[in-house]
């Protein structure tokens, strides 16, 4: 898969392809456990062909125009403590 033709894709497209991708791995994977895997070059060029794909998708989704975000509303302002005089720890006698 060239990265050519991957980027006429629609992100929709791309995402399709991704989860194809990744359960091709995982059937590769578990061919080469079990030893019926004929050729184990085919696991290097899936799993490039995942991070190609994942690749594409983020720069995707980096590129397209975020939500507008409202600004933050400034919280309202505490009023100023009032100052008041420290306690004395003397014990008043009578």
């Amino acid at each position: 898969m060239k990265a050519v033709e991957l980027k006429d894709l629609s992100l929709e497209e791309l995402k399709k392809r991704l989860a194809d991708e990744q359960e091709s791995l995982a059937n590769l994977r578990f061919q080469l456990a079990t030893s019926q895997l004929e050729s184990p070059i085919r696991v290097r060029t899936v799993r490039r062909d995942v991070a190609r794909l994942e690749t594409l998708i983020r720069q995707r989704e980096i590129a397209a125009p975020a939500p507008a975000v409202p600004a933050p509303v400034p919280a309202p302002a505490k009023p100023a403590k009032k100052k008041t005089e420290p306690v004395s720890n003397e014990v008043k006698q009578s």
